[in-house]
């Protein structure tokens, strides 16, 4: 189980390090490797194998930095997240600052040189030179797994000239040759020594975040997140809206604030994991279904973990589930283990799930959620925290509703 929020607060620690932005990426990159169909390490791996093959054609600079970052959200539009492809994928790569050059490789990813690819069938050079790099190394990484590196290079040969760039297979299978493209990314090889060789190639030399520019990549991969299925839409964003709200009714200091802002926008990074076909079931989940929806806010606090400053963000995103008797998940905690600041992003949790479309049921409205967010405190809900909400959302005319009768199987899955 290791550290609680109550347990970290404790010990007085607080968001005082400094973050590069290379360090938050390579971490979060992890969660994307989560998705439906997607390779554990791919991006960390691809990123390695661009990076050289980049070098080795003689990049600039600036054409490097941006390709670097592309590299590891090249699959910021995979297919399993509902509308991220092409222009969506683009879009929240230039929303993380990543600038036009990595927007429009990500867009252009699956182009081919000789002009059979999509979205616009571009040909040769008319393929943004960076996505023309990430083709090399998805391609380099994919063709490894399960195989072996020389099957990569054989298929990589082939293609050449007809997917692939050909100066940029030559350079791949100069890189090849000398024994120079496959160092720590390999599909045995260690997740942390692959991350550690991603960051010391980092083109921005470890670029420090301020604190708007973490706001700004929280947003985006709440994004991410909340696009992954169309009833899950703005629920990581609303959790976050209400969590800020109940943390400033409560007069928590403004760094407290921040972080319980910051904890809600990505609390459900780890559902990444979990199959829409789950996620957007109209039936009653079997068991072996609730045991993958039970392990998402442990891989939220995985992924986040990774980031050295995050750790108490970690923490708390990792508890969102919790009840204050010990009937949460993942680690039935009981409340002297958890913090305010867990106990408000569960209850923004709450809210926010009874308030949306879920496939088995409409959205609740306010009159009737309140009632029922009322009857789960003081004894698995805080009760500061819920008197917090209602004072946020309004109790207007809640007395005249009585607590809308929801089995409890189906209240346990809308606060999935």
């Amino acid at each position: 189980m290791g550290q609680t929020s109550a347990s970290f607060r404790q010990e007085k620690q607080g968001f005082n390090e400094s973050i590069s932005l290379s360090e938050v990426i390579s971490a979060l990159s992890f969660a994307i490797d989560l998705t439906e169909g997607a390779v554990h390490g791919h991006a960390l791996r691809s990123c390695l194998l661009g990076m050289r093959i980049a070098e080795e054609a003689g990049l600039t600079t600036e054409e490097k930095s941006s390709l670097y970052y592309a590299l590891l959200l090249k699959d910021i539009g995979n297919e399993e997240m509902i509308g991220l492809r092409g222009d969506r994928g683009a879009s929240i790569v230039s929303k993380l600052g990543m600038g036009k050059m990595a927007a429009e490789a990500v867009r252009s990813l699956e182009e081919h040189w000789d002009g059979t690819g999509y979205p616009k069938r571009a040909r040769g050079e008319r393929i943004p030179l960076l996505a023309r790099v990430c083709a090399v190394a998805q391609h380099l990484d994919v063709f490894s797994m399960g195989r072996n590196a020389d099957v990569a290079i054989e298929t990589l040969e082939q293609w050449s000239g007809t997917w692939f760039d050909p100066q940029l297979v030559r350079a791949a299978l100069s890189l090849n040759h000398r024994g120079a493209l496959w160092t720590h990314c390999r599909a045995n090889d260690r997740h942390e020594i692959t991350r550690a060789a991603v960051l010391d190639l980092d083109p921005r030399q470890r670029q420090r975040l301020d604190g708007r520019q973490i706001d700004r990549i929280c947003e985006a991969f709440a994004d991410i997140v909340d696009s992954k299925s169309h009833f899950t839409f703005r629920h990581s964003v609303g959790v976050a809206e209400l969590a800020h709200g109940i943390a400033k009714n409560l007069r928590l200091s403004p760094n407290r604030v921040q972080l319980v802002r910051r904890a809600a926008l990505l609390h459900d990074i780890g559902k990444l994991s979990v199959a829409n076909t789950i996620l957007d079931k109209k039936t009653r989940l079997t068991d072996a279904e609730w045991k993958v929806v039970e392990r998402h806010p442990g891989l939220t606090r995985q992924i986040l973990e990774q980031i050295g400053p995050f750790r108490e963000i970690a923490i708390v995103a990792g508890e969102h589930h919790e009840k204050l008797d010990g009937s949460g998940y993942p680690n039935r905690l009981l409340s002297a283990d958890i913090s305010i600041e867990s106990r408000i992003v569960a209850v923004a949790d709450v809210y926010s799930a009874l308030s949306e479309d879920r496939p088995y049921r409409a959205g609740l409205t306010n009159q009737e959620i309140l009632p029922i967010i009322r009857s789960l405190a003081p004894r698995k809900l805080d009760g500061d925290c819920v008197d917090a909400l209602v004072s946020l959302v309004g109790e207007e005319q809640e007395a005249k509703y009585e607590p809308v009768s929801i089995p409890r199987g189906e209240l346990a899955r809308a606060c999935a």
